[in-house]
Order: structure tokens, then C-alpha cells, then sequence
């Protein structure tokens, strides 16, 4: 992955707090607050340099006038391949479960995903590398700063990865709205894949193949599905239930 520019005081903190490594730091011309002074010793901890902008400029470089005054310039960043991830749980104790998702279109989408999966204690989020959203500056914003802390796993054929992951002993497990079983009657206490499909298509139907098990959450309205961002979240605290709570 090449060098990416984010926005945000609290994306940006978390990449800095997280020792990601930030080029450049650019700041608000004229502006001082708490949160700024942190941002800024973080910086000078990390050795990052600081440019401060007038807002114009930072409009331009950001793309947007949401940037609350903060952006960053982060250095080159691999996505995980599956065979590091499955390396760096030899050393997790417990029993681990992630995120996988089929072809995930939004990048807001995907970093409210990023968001909830870190703060349910996920061991990463496992994504496509065509036809997908990937670690863009919104994607990382809408995270809150989780993508600085989760591990991001990106692979070129989802069913071959799941098949691998089989293989290392995880029970894979689809969201569908179809499905007549229900996710509360899953044993989410041994290792765990969750997978959710697209936007607008859901699970493509080899994926779905592919799974030991696919359920649905209960819908008692009138609308016929969740935003896939929501569904993940419903189903992840019923993992963090299931296992006592305890999302560590």
C-alpha cells in the first residue's frame, strides 16, 4: 500500500498513539486547543514533522471541509497476508474470531465494521482484494481510529481463504437474510469466522457454499434487511456475550 492521507483528530491520534508511521503532520494555521497540543507531542514523541495550513489548503489537500483542522500523511502500510494472521495467533491464548466480508462496497461501511470488530476484541477484519473497499481515507475515518489497531487481512479469493481457515480449526459461519436459523442459536465459543456479504447482494451464492453455517438475524418490522455494518455489530456482541463478556 502506498503512502494515504487521513483527516481527523481522533483518526490521526489513534495512528499516532498506535506508532503507525505518520510522514507528515499538517494542522490548522491559528488553531490550539487540548487536543491539538496532544496531537502535536505525540508528533514530536514520534518525530513526525508538523506543517500548519491555512483551512483552504487543507480543504484541498483532504478533499473535504470535514477535516476539523487535522491530517495526516501515513507511510506505506501492508495489508496482512492470511498466512501472517494465522502466524500471529499462534501467539493468542484464547480463541480467536474475526470478520470476513464478501465484496463490501462502502468505505464507510467497512470502517464502522473496522470500528465494531476492534471494539468486540475481533482478531482482524478479512476483506477481498477486488470488488471491495479497502483502507481509503474515509474508510479509516469512519473507523474512529480502530484501523490503527486491528489487523487488516486482504486476500485474492475469499472461498480459497476460507477453506484455509477451516484448515487452521475456525468454524465459518454466514449472515444471510434468508437463512431460517438464527445467529443466537450459534456456539460462538470456539474460533469463529463471521462472514457478511455485500451491500446490496449479500452473500454471493459460493460463498455462501462454502460456509459450515449460515443464519439470520430476526427482523420484526417492516424493512427486509440491516445496513451490514449494523448486522456485523448485532452478531459480534452476541460472540462478546456468549464468551462471558470479555472482549480480550
Amino acid at each position: 500500500m502506498s503512502e494515504q492521507l487521513i483527516y481527523g483528530v481522533h483518526p490521526v491520534q489513534e495512528c499516532l498513539r498506535a506508532g503507525r508511521p505518520v510522514e507528515r503532520l499538517y494542522l490548522l494555521r491559528g488553531r490550539r486547543d487540548q487536543r491539538i497540543d496532544e496531537l502535536i507531542r505525540l508528533a514530536e514523541v514520534a518525530g513526525t514533522a508538523i506543517r500548519y495550513e491555512p483551512r483552504e489548503q487543507l480543504d484541498r489537500l483532504t478533499g473535504t471541509t470535514k477535516h476539523q483542522g487535522v491530517a495526516a500523511m501515513l507511510g506505506a502500510q501492508s495489508y496482512l497476508t492470511l498466512d501472517q494472521f494465522l502466524e500471529r495467533l499462534k501467539d493468542i491464548a484464547s480463541s480467536p474470531y474475526l470478520v470476513m466480508l464478501d465484496e463490501v462496497e462502502d468505505p464507510h461501511n467497512l470502517g464502522a465494521i473496522i470500528r465494531t470488530a476492534e471494539a468486540a476484541g475481533a482478531a482482524g477484519v478479512l476483506i477481498p482484494e477486488r470488488r471491495a473497499a479497502g483502507l481509503s481515507p474515509a474508510a479509516i475515518k469512519a473507523s474512529a481510529g480502530a484501523a490503527a489497531h486491528l489487523p487488516i487481512i486482504r486476500v485474492g479469493n475469499l472461498v480459497q481463504a476460507m477453506e484455509t481457515l477451516k484448515a487452521a480449526n475456525f468454524w465459518i459461519t454466514g449472515l444471510d437474510a434468508d437463512s431460517t436459523d438464527q445467529y443466537t442459536a450459534v456456539d460462538w465459543t470456539p474460533p469463529s469466522v463471521l462472514v457478511a456479504g455485500s451491500e446490496g447482494k449479500g452473500l454471493r451464492q459460493l460463498v455462501r457454499q462454502h460456509c459450515d453455517q449460515v443464519v439470520a438475524i430476526p427482523l420484526r418490522g417492516q424493512v427486509s434487511s440491516l445496513n451490514v455494518s449494523v448486522a456485523v455489530g448485532v452478531v459480534l456482541y452476541e460472540v462478546v456475550r456468549q464468551r462471558g463478556g470479555a472482549v480480550k
